[in-house]
């Protein structure tokens, strides 16, 4: 996997004056355009698409201060229409306009070439497993929220408490399905994993596929597929944060299986002072081979 990601960043290089298609980066790396897109974000630390633009504004500002071409010449080289949009998206990487940069020669920004490589330490194990499930619901309640990388989420701490306990005991009565009890679903809406991007948080049930949702909660179809289980335990909520991250960047590198789209699934069992927690972490999968 990581070979493949690695030929996919040489494609880029190669093409960075040029246009890039997203599948074509995909089908270099042997997976799906979808998790290739995840897979890039959790390693990069950052989307594809801010990647590559950082790149180009990189190279195109070596151009600005080598003064052969016009920053019109420049401009077009790497895909702005206008001059106006170089110099906005020049300007927000390397804080200066490409006008000044070059009268004065000015320092820039520089966005490095990546590459990935996997770093085996062999000091912890991933416990995990796969279940093949047929099509369910998650009926509950749903909320627009950032993502936040550490510490607690705010916006989902006031969701949970604004459910209330009573209602809370009602909703996981209505569980009937793996995992039990309340859990937090996250779908994600864009390609990004980046600080603050939104995404819908669920606090629910899993029920049948077939089951009500009854008021004011509502449903998530989920259909039929194989989930990837991952099991940890420790500090809350820093160590189920941590399993995220790890999953992405040390688990899909180094086995035969790709996330397709679907909502990530988190069952918490705290401890009675919240100060730890026991977690379930189901992600949506698909064997690659091999």
């Amino acid at each position: 996997m990581l070979e493949g990601l690695n030929r996919a960043l040489d494609h880029i290089e190669e093409r960075l004056d040029g246009d890039l298609d997203v599948a074509e980066l995909a089908g270099i790396a042997t997976t799906s355009e979808y998790h290739f897109r995840r897979l890039f974000s959790a390693l990069a630390g950052m989307p594809l698409s801010e990647y590559v633009r950082r790149r180009r504004l990189t190279l195109a500002g070596a151009e600005v201060l080598a003064g052969e071409r016009t920053l019109l010449e420049v401009a077009v080289r790497y895909g702005y229409g206008s001059g106006e949009a170089f110099a906005r998206a020049f300007r927000a990487v390397h804080g200066v306009g490409p006008g000044e940069a070059r009268r004065t020669g000015a320092a820039l920004t520089s966005q490095p070439r990546m590459s990935f490589r996997l770093v085996v330490e062999g000091n912890s194990s991933m416990k995990y497993r796969t279940v093949a499930r047929d099509a369910f619901r998650i009926v509950g309640d749903r909320a627009r929220v950032p993502l936040v990388h550490e510490g607690e989420n705010p916006a989902i701490a006031t969701q949970i408490r604004g459910l209330g306990q009573e209602a809370l005991g009602r909703l996981a009565a209505l569980s009937t399905g793996e995992p039990a009890g309340l859990v937090s679903a996250v779908v994600h809406l864009a390609e990004s994993r980046e600080e603050g991007v939104e995404l819908d948080h669920w606090y629910g049930v899993v029920t049948g596929a077939g089951a009500g949702a009854p008021e004011p909660y509502e449903a998530l179809d989920v259909p039929a597929g194989t989930w990837a289980v991952f099991e940890n335990e420790g500090p809350y909520p820093q160590a189920l944060q941590y399993l995220w991250r790890d999953v992405f960047t040390e688990w899909f590198p180094s086995n035969p299986y790709a996330s397709r789209p679907g909502p990530e699934i988190l069952s918490v069992r705290p401890s009675e002072d919240w100060t730890t927690a026991r977690a379930e972490l189901w992600i949506p999968v698909e064997h690659t081979g091999g």
